[in-house]
């Protein structure tokens, strides 16, 4: 079936008036649409693109952020049998036709001005296959001369009414680029069988209750798997999904929207976390006690929650008066109304995961890559172990193969690399084990705890080896951290380039009197260099000596999407940070 038939004409006829999705243009409100009006704009789409000679298999890129156009566009290739391909918005010109030229996309949706000047700059350069630009926004100046198009003039004319593709489950819906922490980016073919076979699989797992009555916030880019799996997903249900375009915005629009789920990456949950418990240290000793009181009946109820224990009534009224002091200012910051919360992308510390399960919030830690259609294994409901990546899904088989290497197999697994044979070849064993290039293992309960990239392990001139992302995580969960870099490969000790986070220390500036120049001198400061050696000492104390951070240099400035230091869903590309910041690095050894 096709994926787009799934979701739209399903709940067109089940929903008709019922909302569908949410969207805010700059200064209005939020609007909805019904799923009647998203459908029949989802077809006149279709059809519009149609119209100028996009066919089955043709390819359809989009170039923009997240915005509810962007979902249509999306939904009306599909329709068409059209082969979608997701771009970065905040990629630059060369890494857009690098994808655009390597897919040979047809026709192509933007957002703004610079991913439309960059568009109409590949085609100048003589790109024969890209022949459309379509532009979200009426703000964008755009040469009509050179096939360009607003969306709503674009669709003005066209029908409703569609005959959908017929398409059969191995069949490409889409070709999403990985971003690549090394390497060129490749493009991962992914079905519509990928994507209905996952989403069946979540139902299985999860015992939702009305879920079409549920709301979902897309945050994170649609462009990266984990966020457009989870909203086609939440659409799919029938659920309402609000598209955020700024993530700067998400605190206000958390409030706005009050939205009841939304997948979020392990940084969103440490910051919050972070800021909670700095909060907590700064309050009078009256209100920290108060502070830790609701925690630990949190836990108690929490704990009992997980194991499907039944909670004295005690402790749910202890609960009910800890909620209220404590517990619901929280929710509160996070829209009040959040209970579910899939997170992907890196690992995250049990510490924070209990945390928020206290809270009551729960939060559904899982693991997986672009090629699997993103989840893998995750957090059940109830019987979950804190620090592991939950259980596999129903369909999906998990072995830890060489090196501990976590191998997958199931039909959420892509079809293979575009265009790259021996590329595809590489990543699959020869008895059609897909290998996910993480090292892993399985607890006694059939848990998957992830160990580490197997090409971030690092081997000491000692012998020792180092798992990096367990402990830049234990490092990021304190306020003060942004971002952190591990050296350790071929070295006597562990070393790092730390990224303060430079609003907190900003306050701690003001708060001590320091002096303040520019960052490039605040970082070198005795006092600031004093404050990150107390607070990397106290966070690393449970660590083996051989992991803990001798020797670290903080950095003046945040590593950048544009300068390529990190991809867009915000992962370090090591590689290119160890040989940028070299000199930095030898001076520490």
């Amino acid at each position: 079936m096709n994926l787009a038939e799934a979701i739209i004409s399903k709940n067109v006829e089940k929903h008709a008036i019922k909302s569908a999705i949410g969207f805010n243009k700059k200064g209005e409100t939020w609007k909805e649409l019904s799923w009647k009006k998203f459908g029949d704009i989802v077809f006149k789409t279709a059809n519009a693109l149609k119209n100028i000679g996009i066919q089955e298999n043709d390819k359809v890129a989009i170039y923009s952020d997240n915005s509810s156009e962007w979902m249509i566009f999306d939904l009306a290739s599909l329709s068409l049998g059209a082969i979608s391909v997701p771009i970065y918005s905040t990629n630059n010109g060369e890494q857009a036709e690098y994808i655009i030229n390597d897919s040979n996309a047809k026709v192509i949706l933007v957002g703004n001005q610079y991913q439309y000047d960059s568009c109409l700059e590949i085609i100048k350069k003589g790109n024969t296959q890209l022949h459309t630009i379509i532009v979200s926004k009426k703000a964008v100046w755009i040469n009509k001369e050179l096939n360009s198009f607003y969306l709503e003039d674009f669709i003005a004319k066209a029908s409703s009414k569609l005959d959908i593709c017929k398409k059969e489950y191995d069949d490409i819906a889409t070709l999403i680029y990985t971003s690549g922490t090394t390497g060129t980016p490749k493009g991962v073919m992914l079905t519509h069988g990928n994507f209905l076979n996952a989403f069946e699989a979540h139902f299985e797992f999860f015992p939702f209750e009305k879920f079409e009555e549920e709301l979902s916030l897309a945050f994170l880019p649609l462009s990266h798997v984990f966020e457009r799996s989870w909203s086609l997903f939440c659409l799919y249900g029938g659920a309402r999904v609000y598209f955020l375009e700024d993530p700067k915005d998400i605190v206000k629009t958390l409030s706005e929207v009050k939205p009841t789920m939304m997948c979020a990456v392990p940084r969103f949950f440490q910051k919050v976390y972070a800021g909670v418990l700095q909060k907590a240290e700064e309050g009078s000793p009256v209100k920290k006690k108060i502070f830790d009181w609701a925690l630990e009946i949190g836990w108690k109820v929490a704990e009992l929650k997980r194991n499907e224990k039944v909670i004295p009534f005690s402790l749910r009224l202890k609960n009910s008066v800890a909620d209220m002091l404590v517990f619901s200012k929280i929710k509160e910051r996070l829209g009040g109304r959040l209970w579910f919360l899939p997170c992907g992308g890196a690992s995250l510390s049990p510490e924070v995961t209990r945390f928020f399960d206290s809270v009551g919030i729960h939060i559904t830690v899982g693991y997986g890559l672009t090629e699997t259609t993103a989840t893998l294994t995750l957090f059940p409901l109830t019987h979950f172990e804190h620090g592991s990546s939950g259980q596999p899904l129903p369909g999906v088989e998990v072995r830890i193969g060489e090196n501990d290497e976590i191998q997958v197999k199931g039909n959420s697994i892509m079809k293979g690399y575009y265009n790259k044979m021996e590329e595809t070849q590489k990543v699959f064993t020869e008895d059609g084990w897909f290998k996910t290039g993480d090292a892993g293992k399985f607890d006694d309960k059939g848990n998957l705890i992830i160990t580490d990239r197997i090409k971030d392990l690092m081997k000491t001139s000692n012998g020792k080896y180092i798992a990096p992302q367990q402990i830049e995580n234990i490092l990021t969960n304190n306020n003060y951290i942004q971002q952190i870099v591990l050296i350790a490969e071929g070295r006597q000790f562990v070393s790092a380039l730390i990224v303060p986070n430079f609003e907190f220390l900003h306050d701690f500036i003001t708060k001590n009197n320091i002096s303040f120049t520019n960052w490039e001198e605040t970082v070198k400061n005795e006092k600031i260099i004093k404050l990150y050696k107390e607070k990397i000492n106290e966070l690393q104390s449970h660590l083996a000596e051989f992991e803990k951070v001798k020797k670290f240099t903080l950095m003046p400035s945040e590593f950048d999407i544009n300068t390529g230091e990190i991809t867009p869903t915000l992962k370090v590309k090591r590689n290119v940070v160890l040989k940028k910041y070299e000199n930095i690095i030898e001076k520490m050894y």
